[in-house]
């Protein structure tokens, strides 16, 4: 059965999640106050790279089961809300910025009564901090009728649109889950926009709003704990001279811990866990338990460093005593997104590596598939080359920090003609080393003898 829906913020995840909804049968009305933004998603053109994005975008604006607007008022007929906008890290400290979502609900306010009284849900995407979610119930209460549930999204960048129409599960944060009879009613109405999905057996979670909250904050927490101790590992491996890679591989087969995000390199970045686990940390301190959650700083400041570390390794490579020894060298950096099938740079290892080596006065060019738009912004003056063969040209050390699969399908052999000393830092240990080294090259990798 078809739903009208709102989806109030159409960045990464509300424009994922309001294209999903449509292709899911429903109407949709995308709404965000960047009416360029606005104006792209109406044309059919996604203002990011996300796989199968654009291809549903297309088939809900065609079907007409999808437009966006910048007016709320648009939104007043409409059954069930969803608020996907963005919370950044704050300027001034660690803390989630909620400005955007207190905005938005302050506006979606001024036009719920406009349904008559009929029932109105909405529903939080947002990662917030704990406590968010009861805050904004109080703040809609003041309209009767109006049931506010919390909906962690669990994307993952270049499977966006798969995690969205195929979840792993589906947790639903409630005012008060004793509640039984609200708590029906107000479930009810989001197990109906998600039929589909539940009705392929999709696990089904009810808890408070807290506890929702947690789930997405302890997820991003757990991901960037795992990836920061395998690095840290790496660290350990290679004072000692162990291989990284055989150390993974044998605890992955542990079933109590897994062999995923188990892979060494140079960290982690993004829109979300970085600014995630910070958030955390703070949202901890404010409520005075801070200690608990001490261990995130470790797991930070372990990111940070395999970044310097591969500044490290370019300086060790190119015979240099410091970074004052790179001064004119050639370097070919491979990826300026934070992961492959991403044009996302936010807090991107690779293009921050770059930067660092272009202020030690390297000469670094840069290449990736689709971020160089976003690099270019994020980093004026660094060189971009969107070509591979034209990038390696001449080089005399390759850095491969984003783990295209046109990166680690690339041949030493061809690879060696094109540049002009055969040296390669493979900052995600994707690459085969004695492949490489039998082809002549000098090669490191993060961990790895």
């Amino acid at each position: 059965m078809s739903t009208t829906i709102s989806v109030i913020g159409v960045g990464y995840l509300g424009a994922v999640h309001a294209a999903s909804m449509a292709e899911l049968g429903h109407d949709v009305i995308g709404l965000d106050v960047d009416a360029d933004r606005v104006a792209a998603l109406n044309d059919g053109r996604a203002p990011f790279h996300e796989p199968g994005f654009e291809q549903i975008l297309r088939r809900g604006l065609q079907a007409d089961r999808l437009r966006f607007t910048t007016d709320y008022a648009d939104l007043a007929d409409v059954e069930v809300h969803f608020l996907g906008l963005g919370t950044p890290q704050r300027t001034d400290g660690n803390g989630a910025d909620l400005s955007y979502l207190r905005a938005a609900a302050d506006s979606l306010r001024e036009v719920l009564p406009a349904r008559g009284g009929a029932p109105t849900l909405v529903v939080g995407k947002s990662t917030v901090p704990v406590g968010t979610a009861r805050t904004l119930a109080e703040q809609l209460g003041a309209v009767q009728g109006v049931h506010l549930i919390w909906n962690p999204e669990f994307l993952r960048e270049g499977f966006a649109v798969k995690d969205t129409l195929a979840p792993d599960r589906l947790v639903y944060g409630v005012a008060d889950p004793e509640d039984h009879e609200a708590t029906e009613a107000a479930a009810g109405r989001l197990d109906a926009v998600y039929a589909q999905i539940l009705e392929r057996g999709t696990t089904r979670l009810v808890m408070g709003f807290e506890a929702a909250e947690l789930v997405k904050a302890s997820a991003n927490a757990f991901l960037a704990t795992k990836i920061s101790f395998i690095n840290a590992i790496s660290e350990i491996c290679e004072a000692t001279g162990a291989d990284v890679t055989d150390v993974a591989r044998a605890i992955g087969m542990d079933d109590r811990i897994g062999p995923k995000f188990l892979r060494a390199g140079v960290g982690f970045g993004g829109g979300c866990l970085p600014k995630d686990i910070r958030a955390f940390m703070a949202s901890a301190e404010d409520l005075g338990v801070g200690e608990s959650l001490a261990f995130l700083r470790e797991v930070d400041a372990i990111n940070g460093r395999r970044r310097t570390r591969v500044v490290e390794l370019a300086v060790e490579l190119l015979g240099a005593e410091t970074t004052s020894g790179l001064r004119g060298r050639r370097i070919t950096v491979l990826g300026a997104a934070f992961k492959p099938d991403s044009d996302d740079v936010r807090d991107s290892p690779a293009l921050e590596v770059a930067c660092r080596l272009r202020e030690a006065g390297a000469q670094v060019r840069i290449t990736d598939p689709e971020a160089l738009a976003g690099a270019a912004r994020r980093a004026p003056g660094l060189e971009t080359e969107q070509d591979t063969d034209q990038a390696l040209r001449g080089a005399e050390l390759v850095l491969l920090l984003t783990e295209w699969g046109q990166y680690k399908e690339l041949d030493p052999a061809r690879t060696r003609e094109l540049v002009e000393v055969p040296r390669i830092i493979d900052g995600r240990n994707v690459l085969e080393p004695r492949q490489w080294r039998e082809a002549g090259w000098e090669f490191r990798a993060l961990g790895r003898p």
